[in-house]
């Protein structure tokens, strides 16, 4: 028998995080494209970050039959999050610069490469990347390199940089929180056995 769940952020309905999740306003508008196999992750971001921005938008596939109208976006700039050599790193908003479309691909890097190679729209936008990322709090999966962020801690880092100095942490309590519980649930001594090896 399955155990009831929150329909909003999906969670166990003892573990629900809605309470913790704000509602920020942003100038920015955020477009997260999420690969179905990220959809059911117990530790998914993504929809936390949907959830918590006024200013953004959620969409699940492979191939994004609507990507064209979802990409036009009168009064924004649409730019990919997304490394690559020709990326440019985000910087504050010049006055009166018109605002991003912020595209970010959500799931693991071999699925968020397929989701560029099967949208040739999304692989052709302007990349724009993170200067200098912070230290991810992630502390529950083995980072592919030090910079590697969730999808949730990079649209933080975006906004932080693009809208300075407005403060989107309060977008990471929900995501700290779940961190917490996961750890708690899995035991003290299984999460430092497991996820503090040097």
């Amino acid at each position: 028998m399955s155990r009831s769940r929150c329909e909003r952020c999906l969670r166990p309905a003892g573990h629900c995080l809605c309470p913790l999740i704000p509602q920020l306003p942003s100038r920015t508008r955020v477009l997260v494209l999420q690969h179905p196999s990220e959809a059911n992750h117990a530790l998914n971001t993504a929809r936390l970050a949907a959830l918590g921005l006024d200013n953004a938008e959620l969409k699940v596939g492979e191939v994004f039959e609507d990507l064209a109208q979802l990409l036009e976006c009168p009064g924004y700039q649409a730019r990919l999050l997304f490394p690559a050599d020709d990326a440019q790193p985000l910087q504050a908003y010049a006055p009166g610069q018109e605002p991003m479309l912020l595209v970010v691909p959500d799931g693991t890097w071999r699925k968020a490469r397929k989701l560029l190679h099967l949208n040739p729209l999304l692989a052709a936008l302007p990349r724009v990347t993170l200067e200098a990322a912070p230290v991810s709090r992630y502390r529950l999966r083995k980072a592919p390199g030090p910079d590697a962020l969730s999808t949730l801690e990079a649209i933080v880092e975006a906004l932080q940089t693009l809208e300075a100095p407005t403060s989107f942490e309060p977008l990471l309590r929900p995501f700290d929180a779940l961190i917490e519980g996961q750890i708690a649930a899995m035991g003290t001594e299984t999460y430092q056995r497991n996820h503090l090896k040097s």
